[in-house]
C-alpha cells in the first residue's frame, strides 16, 4: 500500500484551512484505533517537535530588586546554577545545566518548564548590597 501526498496538495489544504495535522504521539493511538490505511488517508502532516532540552537553549530572567538592593553574583534556581553578572538582578539559565544536588535527573530545562507552567521555584543568590 502506498499513499503519497504532494507538497502542492498539502499546501492547498493549508490555504483552505482543511489540513489535518497531528503530533507523533497522537498518530500512534490513531493507528492503533483506526488502522494504518485510514490514518494515511486522513492525516496530512505529523509533527515531530519536542520540548526536549538542547544545547544553546535557555532563558534570561529578571528577578526584580530586593530590599535592600543587591547585585547578584551567583544564582541557583531549584539548585541549578544560573549565570549571573549580566545586571544586578538578571540571570541566564541554560537548559542543559544540571542540578548540583540531583545531577542528571533534573536540570535547567526542568526549571524552565516549571516557570512556563507557572510553578514556584526556589531562588538562591549570593551577592553584595548596592545601597
Amino acid at each position: 500500500m502506498s499513499l503519497t501526498k504532494s507538497y502542492q496538495e498539502i499546501n492547498e489544504k493549508i490555504k483552505k484551512g482543511r489540513v489535518v495535522v497531528v503530533t507523533a504521539e497522537e498518530v500512534i493511538s490513531m493507528v492503533q484505533d483506526e488502522g494504518t490505511e485510514k490514518v494515511l488517508e486522513k492525516v496530512d502532516i505529523v509533527t515531530t517537535g519536542t520540548f526536549g532540552a538542547m544545547c544553546s537553549s535557555g532563558a534570561f530572567l529578571n528577578f526584580g530588586h530586593a530590599d535592600p538592593p543587591l547585585k547578584m553574583s551567583k544564582v541557583w534556581l531549584n539548585d541549578v546554577p544560573a549565570y549571573a553578572g549580566l545586571a544586578a538582578v538578571d540571570a541566564y539559565i541554560g537548559a542543559t545545566e544540571l542540578s548540583e544536588i540531583r545531577g542528571l535527573e533534573y536540570g535547567g530545562a526542568h526549571v524552565i518548564e516549571e516557570l512556563v507552567s507557572g510553578e514556584k521555584i526556589k531562588l538562591k543568590a549570593i551577592g553584595f548590597r548596592t545601597a
